[in-house]
């Protein structure tokens, strides 16, 4: 596993993880684990982080670290990370230090990146990569809260989607085909059977 600390200042706009799953690149594979977090607010928990609505959140309730555990049944490809922040909004809620970590439970869990967010409004992409520079396949990814902006002590996350290769291919992307079937949806019938 790989331990890389990278420093982002994305701005909102920049980045869809939606539009990434619409064009059939990724597929989103958080709706086949089972979240958890070390503690939330009331009415502020794992519905609010999952339900596509930037404007809903989550909110700790506790001391930092403040954790989002994600548990597949199975060992899943993992590409990439997406976290919706508003600094705008949340202002000392929202994260500044974030550590990913995988594993096959809680007892393993090893570091696979650390990222250093610099006051973020939108989307942040968080490519999660083995020592071969390949997406990693595990049982279960922790997000870590280490720190929020002007020390605050609860954080607000908006959504997080976590994205999986659409296929595992061995090499780039190929190039986009005009009439070519894009979605999974579509995919479906791109062959006659």
């Amino acid at each position: 596993m790989s331990n890389k600390t990278t420093s982002t200042d994305t701005r909102s706009g920049e980045i869809d993880p939606v539009q990434e799953q619409l064009t059939g690149r990724v597929r989103e594979v958080g709706n086949y684990a089972i979240w958890s977090l070390s503690s939330c607010k009331p009415g502020f928990g794992v519905d609010q982080l999952r339900d596509d609505i930037t404007e809903t959140y989550w909110q700790s309730d506790g001391q930092l670290p403040h954790l989002v555990n994600i548990q597949f049944k199975r060992k899943t490809t993992i590409r990439d990370i997406c976290i919706y922040t508003d600094y705008k909004l949340d202002e000392s809620y929202t994260p500044n230090r974030i550590s990913i970590r995988a594993g096959t439970n809680f007892n393993d869990l090893q570091e696979v990146e650390v990222m250093d967010l610099n006051e973020p409004s939108g989307w942040i992409v968080i490519p999660i990569k083995n020592i071969n520079d390949r997406p990693i396949r595990t049982f279960m990814i922790q997000i870590a809260v280490i720190s929020n902006h002007q020390n605050g002590r609860d954080t607000h996350m908006r959504q997080i989607k976590i994205h999986s290769p659409a296929q595992d291919i061995l090499g780039p992307p190929a190039p986009y085909i005009p009439g070519q079937f894009l979605t999974n949806e579509f995919l479906r019938y791109a062959t006659i059977r």
